[in-house]
């Protein structure tokens, strides 16, 4: 099992743990934010299991059909990541705009703060988990994971404060705030996620800083005159490079080839982490305004 897929599998479990024991202490208290946390947790079982799923296509080598391979349903994941988390955000919105009109008073705070600072530390250890994946293998879906979990980590936080202000003032309405202010902050980060997925599925370039080293690798080369049609996309951990290299006419192709081969493994180096894939085309001289005409 890959480093990524076993992330999965870690969160999913984390996920398990947590949805039962705020939804026996949410139910209990009738606290919006310990509820809303739960279901949270609920769809984060749902998700991490969908991005389990989503991983193992995207590894799967490319086929006579899929000649690409499946990187983008990484992309896909991410953007259906961040629409459930809009959904439980709206969804922890309304639970607390409904706890301040109808002056809900919360049960249990004892066991809903034990509860909530072990929701703190478990989701902690993940996140720290799931970064550090993510450092290494540069996946989407351990990224969009790894954010998921992050506002976790700050909604429970603010659950936990908003519960010990009631503790302490008895003020109940805190409940109902706390809960909307969580629910805009989710809705703010899965936007985020929403917009970063859906861009890698239109074939958004890769980011500028790349894509300049990429020119930089290219135009140092003593044996090239130029170049043009660079285009570079990326699907899942795939990076793809597309570009035209200008020679002089009287280049061999047996030279040609090697400095192509050269310069695929000098932007290699750009991002070691990555899968790169190249389409270099070698022109013996500068075709780039007889094609534009």
């Amino acid at each position: 099992m890959t480093l990524q897929k076993s992330a999965t599998v870690v969160a999913s479990a984390v996920a398990t743990i947590l949805v039962i024991i705020k939804l026996v202490v949410g139910i209990l208290s009738g606290s919006a934010a310990v509820l809303a946390s739960a279901i949270d947790s609920i769809l984060d079982i749902a998700v991490s299991m969908f991005n389990y799923f989503a991983l193992s296509k995207a590894e799967k080598a490319p086929t006579e059909k899929f000649n690409y391979g499946l990187g983008k349903i990484e992309a896909l994941a991410a953007v259906i990541e961040g629409t459930v988390i809009t959904i439980s955000g709206l969804f922890i919105f309304y639970k607390g705009l409904i706890n301040i009109i109808e002056h809900k008073k919360i049960e249990y705070l004892d066991s809903s703060i034990l509860v909530m600072i072990i929701s703190i530390i478990l989701t902690g250890g993940l996140v720290i988990f799931l970064n550090r994946v993510y450092k290494k293998t540069k996946n989407m879906v351990v990224k969009s994971d790894a954010l998921h979990y992050k506002t976790d980590l700050f909604s429970n936080s603010a659950v936990l404060i908003s519960l010990a202000i009631i503790y302490f003032t008895n003020w109940h309405f805190i409940d109902g705030i706390f809960g909307m202010a969580i629910a805009l902050y989710i809705i703010k980060e899965a936007y985020e996620l929403i917009k970063e997925g859906t861009l890698m599925l239109l074939d958004v370039s890769l980011e500028e800083e790349i894509v300049e080293k990429i020119k930089d690798v290219i135009t140092n080369q003593p044996e090239v005159t130029g170049y043009h049609y660079l285009k570079t996309r990326k699907s899942g951990s795939d990076n793809f490079v597309d570009v035209h290299i200008v020679f002089t006419p009287d280049i061999s192709l047996l030279a040609a080839h090697r400095v192509s081969d050269r310069i695929e493994e000098e932007i290699k180096k750009i991002d070691p982490n990555a899968r790169w894939h190249f389409t270099i085309h070698l022109d013996p001289y500068d075709d780039f305004e007889m094609h534009e005409h």
